[in-house]
């Protein structure tokens, strides 16, 4: 006798196969995976990461360089999207929350709800917080105390740990 748990089990895989296998697949939207699988960290080896960046970004991303200031682009977009992690491609900023702080580098005033993580980052001898995306663990910039109102948060991003993705495309499959 097959159990009813067992069936359902297997509609709901069988479902997730298409889903996930099917050509249409190929546009990822926030609400298709559920947080736990989304989000969840990868454990790929730091060489793998470098066959797939360009040596700049690598060295921003894995490395912690910080790249010239104005240098990027992405310091003056300012149409509707996303901003994605480089790397892995996880979404990390909405353009409503971006802004000019006049630093040189793209600056948000709040990133997407648990798709960077924090830590604290001593290196010059003083005390500030670097955040990485949550996904690949690629260090993308610094956030202070001294942007605008309502968070009063500068999310300072190195343009090369970004890409911009326009409201009216689809965003790219995740990379694993």
């Amino acid at each position: 006798m097959i159990r009813t748990s067992n069936i359902k089990r297997r509609c709901i895989l069988r479902a997730l196969g298409i889903i996930f296998c099917s050509p249409i697949a190929s546009v990822l939207t926030l609400s298709q995976v559920s947080a736990n699988s989304y989000l969840k960290p990868l454990n790929k080896p730091r060489i793998a990461w470098r066959t797939q960046l360009s040596l700049e970004a690598y060295q921003v991303l894995f490395e912690h360089h910080t790249e010239e200031p104005n240098s990027s682009e992405l310091n003056h977009e300012y149409r509707e999207g996303t901003f994605i992690c480089a790397a892995c491609y996880l979404p990390l900023f909405q353009s409503q929350h971006k802004y000019e702080s006049g630093s040189g580098w793209p600056s948000f005033t709040q990133p997407i709800t648990h798709h960077v993580g924090t830590q604290p980052d001593h290196q010059f001898g003083f005390a500030r917080t670097e955040y990485h995306c949550i996904r690949c663990h690629g260090h993308q910039g610094h956030v202070f105390n001294d942007g605008p109102l309502p968070t009063k948060q500068r999310w300072c991003n190195n343009g090369l740990a970004l890409n911009f993705v326009l409201k009216a495309d689809p965003l790219p499959l995740l990379r694993s």
